[in-house]
């Protein structure tokens, strides 16, 4: 067992947080001889599982000439493992965040292919509280595949957090925008590619919150036009005490959205996944209420100064260099 292969599945996961609503980020490395053969991860709710993308490229890169690479569909890819595997895998070893799915629903089970393949080992990071989903690693003991328990499980359940919010409630977190200083004003701060990224969490989610001021001052649309094909637009909550009647706004001409304006958090009691974006006021307002904030940090204007992350009372659990910005999760 080697911590830097569950890491490397830690890391691409969280590329992925949020965007596998109602799914969990997931991610899995498949290692052979403790030689890295590849990393997948859960992009999509609906979609091949973490392992199953993993075990795609792996064999894959064991047999670059296979059809395999033609296939997108789970089930698909399950069936062509299933039969063209020829024990490929016995002396592979497989890291996963979470335990291998036990049931069979818009995918297959990802524990029974696992077995299929006669893996050597199993690395998991955190279990599987899912009622309709755990057990996989009964399933995979019994077949006499070896489970063992990473060391970085805190760090995996860490990964794993929102989907636990979100399955038992409701998991609400606000997403920041700010330069290395910790300045927050002058338009637009980040990358194309985080507002994409943003644009795309907002295409998943069941309200956006957004402060009173903000909508008075800034004029936001808050609508998904950096995502192609786009059709759906969030719900808005304009958190504030005054009732806000300039109907030019652009956010109040989108179609097919529900604009509420309240200064309590009523309206979404039955929201499972809500995203607030704002400032430190607002940040300030609603801190209690927040399960993780999503800080990108932009270096397109580099500063002198450095901005303490700390004193906004959150704790960084994960951090994400994968693009220009800077993109930090705390808790």
């Amino acid at each position: 067992m080697n911590d830097k292969f569950m890491r490397l599945a830690i890391n691409e996961a969280w590329k992925y947080q949020f965007l596998t609503y109602p799914n969990p980020a997931v991610g899995a490395t498949v290692v052979l001889d403790n030689e890295l053969l590849s990393i997948g991860v859960h992009k999509q709710a609906g979609k091949p599982h973490a392992e199953v993308n993993a075990i795609k490229e792996a064999f894959l890169k064991l047999h670059p000439k296979s059809t395999i690479n033609q296939l997108t569909s789970s089930y698909d890819i399950h069936q062509y493992l299933i039969k063209n595997h020829n024990n490929c895998f016995i002396n592979c070893d497989i890291y996963v965040t979470l335990e291998p799915c036990n049931h069979i629903g818009k995918t297959p089970s990802c524990a029974s292919l696992i077995k299929n393949l006669k893996f050597k080992t199993v690395i998991i990071g955190s279990n599987d509280t899912n009622d309709e989903a755990k057990g996989g690693i009964l399933t995979l003991q019994s077949s006499n595949i070896k489970c063992l328990k990473s060391k970085l499980f805190n760090e995996t359940n860490n990964l794993l957090f929102p989907f636990q919010k979100w399955q038992k409630n409701k998991f609400i977190f606000f997403k920041l925008a700010m330069r290395e200083d910790g300045s927050i004003d002058g338009g637009y701060i980040t990358t194309k590619q985080s507002l994409k990224r943003v644009h795309h969490i907002r295409t998943l989610i069941d309200t956006l919150i957004i402060g009173g001021n903000t909508v008075r001052v800034d004029k936001p649309t808050l609508d998904t036009r950096f995502i192609e094909n786009s059709s759906k637009n969030p719900n808005i909550l304009i958190y504030s005490n005054n009732i806000i009647v300039d109907n030019s706004i652009p956010l109040f001409n989108i179609k097919n959205r529900k604009v509420t304006i309240d200064n309590s958090l009523n309206s979404i009691k039955n929201d499972k996944f809500i995203m607030v974006e704002g400032g430190f006021n607002l940040l300030k307002t609603l801190k209690n209420h927040i399960d993780i904030l999503m800080i990108f940090v932009s270096h397109k204007h580099q500063t002198t100064s450095k901005f303490d992350f700390q004193s906004l009372g959150f704790k960084i659990i994960h951090t994400d260099k994968s693009n220009e910005d800077t993109i930090l999760y705390l808790k």
